[in-house]
């Protein structure tokens, strides 16, 4: 595995979470006319897929906030550098933004948080359903939603399948089958 950022522990990520970030890169980079390099991005949730994808976009030089609901993790966040946003606060405050990635798997985006999009958003749904968008909730005209599952599967189907061999290979060890 790669190395992790500062400020989380070792083994505080799973072998999906790096393909599902690089995933959610090639996402942006496939669905927009623009650079990440000086984009401006939201990533929603600061758990093991969003501190990831928050270093990842940071490292290649896109203006990053993160939101989160911890002291801790605002902490963490603009110790390296980045800009922390409270989750439980983000209606009217999405206007800013070129690229949102949502990483709870829990309603965070409704009604009231899209109506401030930007033209041309474009809202990348990474978490496992519900997701984080109110089903009733609606993009303004010119934005966009993508809602990327299984996302290893589809763009590391080889680092998908050895992760999940791996897996079960650790549980029937576990359980002394093998």
């Amino acid at each position: 595995m790669p190395p992790y950022p500062p400020g989380i522990p070792a083994g505080a990520y799973t072998a999906n979470d790096v393909p599902t970030c690089e995933g959610a890169l090639q996402l942006a980079m496939e669905q927009t006319e623009h650079t990440l390099q000086g984009a401006s991005c939201l990533v929603i949730g600061y758990g093991r897929i969003g501190a990831l994808l928050a270093h990842k976009l940071h490292a290649l030089d896109a203006a990053v906030t993160v939101s989160a609901r911890s002291p801790r993790d605002f902490a963490r966040i603009e110790a390296d550098g980045m800009r922390a946003l409270d989750t439980r606060s983000l209606a009217g405050r999405l206007s800013a933004f070129q690229l949102i990635f949502n990483t709870v798997p829990a309603p965070v985006l409704g009604a009231a948080e899209l109506s401030s999009l930007s033209t041309g958003c474009l809202v990348i749904d990474l978490a496992s359903l519900p997701g984080g968008i109110s089903a009733d909730a609606k993009l303004p005209a010119g934005c966009r939603l993508l809602h990327a599952l299984s996302l290893p599967g589809r763009v590391a189907p080889l680092s998908a399948a050895r992760a999940i061999h791996d897996t079960v290979l650790t549980i029937l060890q576990e359980e002394s089958i093998l």
